[in-house]
């Protein structure tokens, strides 16, 4: 395995253009680091940080960030902006017929696509702005006011989530492999460190048995990421034989591999944004005068927090349903059934046209349980873990875990198919 990975790290090295991919992607993930530990002024970052490090849920937002919430830097908003004008999209295409056309349309109807995610992008990057503002004011963290003051606090973070947007969309056209993602994991593997070092510190004061069972729980975890990552069911496909003068073409036999995990991790972040809301909500009332709504908000933190069984319930159920939805829009069997039978291709003993659609929509969603009830078990296993032990360091979640082993995953296959690809051509 040793060999294998420095064989592999030698012709990279050794390749040019996959060289200048790797160096321009590393730059841009450094230019985003720099950016995350400038900090926006009016705050005070020492009783913001006390107050992230008391709040286990506002932990976990800290760590998706990369660590630019506890510091309030300019990229405190972060990706999140332009994962949810993603994600609202996307929906969108589903009742709208002119987004679902543009989709279609090639690299012309794609660049449309994107600039009106980059539109929507904008007016969500302030209105979370406005949200953690307003947060931070109930938590009396504001050292200033001012409209002046918070409309230029807003302007700056606006203008972080739109820098870092345009940084990852740089790495995705100049870099290696999805640059939005490949930001997010940059985020999260920089808080891994500190994640780390506080389980360590823990090994003298606890127990050796929750350290156990915290290690075992992560190397578990790991291994059933990788393994349902890969997971697929192999739709067999037949081609049609046809014959032109003295020549047969098709007749050939192939497969259509469908992920059991075919969305990724796109309904677990989706479901974190959800899981935001009540605890928001919660923590602003909690900072009105009004009594009740003080009750209120108090309630909606307790059953909010990440190791109540209210939480852990709510969280699965949202994952497991954003899954299947999930599923129908990127595995659209309405377009692969007719694009099969165009080509002449057909499910042995599967008539085509709209029989191949409900053969392939049983399939999907077959698999697709399997695969929601794995995401849904990866939300919750560390809160379920910190509800046992008492850890308090499982706030890296196996939802971080997720995203870091799927993008790693995706992109070491994207550079494994570019050296197959420059082999190919060397000796072509």
């Amino acid at each position: 395995m040793l060999s294998r990975f420095l064989s592999t790290l030698a012709d990279i090295v050794h390749t040019p253009q996959l060289r200048r991919k790797l160096l321009f992607t590393a730059g841009i993930l450094a230019i985003f680091r720099l950016l995350a530990h400038v900090p926006v002024p009016a705050v005070d970052i020492a009783a913001l940080q006390g107050f992230f490090a008391a709040n286990q849920f506002l932990s976990l937002l800290n760590i998706f960030s990369g660590g630019t919430l506890a510091n309030f830097s300019v990229m405190a908003v972060g990706i999140s902006p332009y994962i949810t004008a993603s994600i609202v999209l996307q929906l969108a295409a589903m009742v709208i017929p002119s987004l679902k056309e543009m989709q279609r349309e090639g690299e012309s109807g794609k660049e449309r696509y994107n600039q009106y995610t980059r539109m929507l992008s904008v007016p969500l990057a302030v209105v979370q702005s406005i949200s953690v503002l307003v947060l931070l004011n109930t938590q009396g963290l504001l050292q200033s006011s001012q409209p002046l003051v918070i409309i230029s606090m807003i302007m700056t973070l606006v203008a972080g989530a739109m820098i870092l947007m345009w940084l990852g969309e740089l790495a995705s056209l100049y870099g290696i492999g999805n640059g939005i993602s490949i930001v997010l994991l940059a985020g999260i593997i920089s808080q891994f460190p500190v994640a780390i070092l506080q389980a360590v510190s823990l090994a003298s004061s606890q127990r050796l048995f929750t350290n156990a069972v915290f290690i075992i729980t992560f190397l578990l975890i790991i291994a059933l990421i990788v393994f349902m990552n890969e997971a697929i069911r192999r739709v067999p496909i037949q081609y049609a034989k046809r014959v032109r003068g003295s020549r047969t073409y098709g007749g050939h036999t192939t497969h259509l591999p469908i992920r059991v995990n075919v969305a990724g991790v796109l309904p677990i972040i989706f479901a974190v944004s959800i899981m935001l809301a009540p605890t928001f909500v919660g923590r602003l009332m909690v900072g009105l005068d009004n009594p009740t709504l003080q009750d209120i908000g108090s309630q909606l933190t307790i059953w909010f927090n990440p190791i109540s069984p209210v939480y852990m319930s709510v969280f699965f159920l949202v994952v497991f349903a954003f899954t299947f939805f999930s599923a129908l829009i990127f595995f659209n069997t309405d377009d692969i059934a007719d694009e099969l039978k165009k080509s002449g291709a057909f499910v042995p003993g599967i008539r085509p046209g709209g029989p191949t659609k409900k053969f392939l929509e049983f399939v999907v969603t077959r698999i697709t349980l399997v695969g929601a009830i794995f995401l849904g078990a990866i939300a919750i296993v560390p809160s379920i873990v910190q509800a046992f032990t008492g850890v308090q360091s499982l706030a890296i979640g196996g939802t971080s875990v997720l995203i870091v082993v799927s993008v790693i995953l995706e992109t070491s296959k994207q550079v494994e198919s570019m050296l197959v690809g420059q082999n190919y051509e060397q000796y072509a």
